[in-house]
């Protein structure tokens, strides 16, 4: 047999596919090593839940201050030294109820002093009416010249009038007299007393309050709605409709108080589009104190369908809110929602859901857009679903 020795060409090319064979071979090789795709036991683990579907009455959610239904500042009326202090800071007090004692001797002085001249003056006024019929008589019988008679009517009436002004300045005596006791004008929790005992105080009106006075109950909640939402609730309780509202404070769930809207102002601000209204809540037990920061919800309307979901359940992206949803074969599908109110821990979703979908809940942060997922049903809120664990599908 004759063996032909290779051209150089031909050479090159059968080492070529020597070489291929062997990668083909070694990738067999290697790819009989590797493990398969990953199972369902690999997949993230998220909890899920059916979007709630529940008629309910539209709500909104405001901020508000709470503000006294009345509030005193004590300024002394009369000027003096304080000799007497009656409060305790922070107390509640009466209407009526002493808090203060000005030095009373030189009022005290001033109405004996006034009661004095108011005698004097009485006498006089006695002594010169008689004196006037007298000279009425005597007129009658040309007895009397007419000069002394209008003489003696002029001093009759002067002296009347000088009664007057004695009685007046006896009264004001008396007045800057009872000034000297200062007491609560309203019924109130009263604040620290600002001037001590031995201070002396002025009547100026620029001068700074003894303390102040606010009233505990009822107390009101003071806060800006939007026109929507005045012309929505509030238009028609200016024609004597109640409009019933709901109060929380920082550290309380939900909303437990209970109000009305007691008044809407007259203008609608057109630099914010808002209107100032103020609610009136009952404060029996006295926890609601002025200046509070407060939490207020407003309804009214029809009764309406809505969907619901888990706030926590909802993200946010720059301006955009998301969430994701479920599909049937287990793929987290992001989806974005535009939101209504929030009622509890559940948040209205106005648009981007349908009834009974199922949105990812809780462990959204492992979750990858169009990504399968292994998912476990629990009821809308948090709290375990009766049904069994549901698993996405894998394959």
């Amino acid at each position: 047999m004759s063996v032909f020795p290779l051209s150089r060409s031909r050479r090159a090319s059968a080492a070529l596919l020597l070489t291929a064979v062997a990668g083909l071979g070694a990738y067999g090789v290697l790819r009989a090593g590797t493990p398969p795709p990953s199972s369902s036991a690999d997949l993230p683990e998220v909890d899920v839940a059916a979007v709630l579907q529940q008629t309910i009455t539209d709500l909104q959610s405001y901020s508000g201050r709470l503000a006294a239904v009345e509030q005193v500042d004590i300024r002394p009326q009369v000027s003096g030294a304080i000799v007497a202090v009656h409060i305790r800071d922070g107390a509640l007090v009466q209407k009526g109820e002493l808090l203060f004692v000005i030095d009373p001797r030189p009022y005290q002085a001033e109405v004996d002093r006034a009661s004095g001249l108011l005698a004097a003056a009485q006498t006089r006024a006695d002594y010169l009416q008689r004196d006037g019929e007298r000279a009425q008589r005597l007129i009658g019988d040309n007895a009397i010249a007419r000069r002394d008679y209008d003489e003696k009517q002029n001093a009759a009436r002067e002296a009347a009038a000088n009664l007057q002004s004695a009685r007046a300045a006896l009264a004001l005596a008396r007045i800057n007299l009872e000034h000297t006791r200062i007491v609560a004008p309203i019924a109130g929790r009263i604040s620290r007393a600002e001037i001590t005992l031995g201070n002396i105080v002025s009547a100026d009106n620029g001068a700074a309050p003894l303390t102040s006075i606010v009233s505990v109950s009822p107390i009101y909640a003071e806060f800006d709605a939007d026109e929507q939402t005045y012309l929505q609730y509030i238009g028609h309780a200016r024609q004597g409709g109640k409009v019933g509202v709901e109060l929380g404070l920082g550290n309380e769930n939900g909303y437990p108080r209970a109000g009305t809207i007691q008044s809407v102002d007259n203008r609608v601000d057109r630099s914010s589009g808002t209107i100032r209204m103020r609610a009136r809540f009952d404060n029996s037990d006295g926890l609601l104190v002025p200046g509070l920061y407060a939490r207020i919800r407003m309804g009214g309307g029809t009764p309406h369908a809505a969907l619901l979901v888990d706030d926590a359940a909802i993200g946010t992206e720059q301006t955009k809110k998301f969430l994701y949803v479920i599909d049937a074969q287990g793929r987290a599908v992001y989806r974005e929602v535009q939101l209504g109110a929030l009622r509890g821990n559940l948040r209205v979703v106005s648009s981007g859901l349908q009834a009974g979908e199922r949105v990812v809940v809780n462990g959204a942060q492992r979750v990858q857009p169009d990504a399968r997922v292994r998912a476990h049903l629990v009821a809308m809120g948090g709290t375990p679903a009766a049904a069994p664990r549901a698993e996405g599908k894998a394959e």
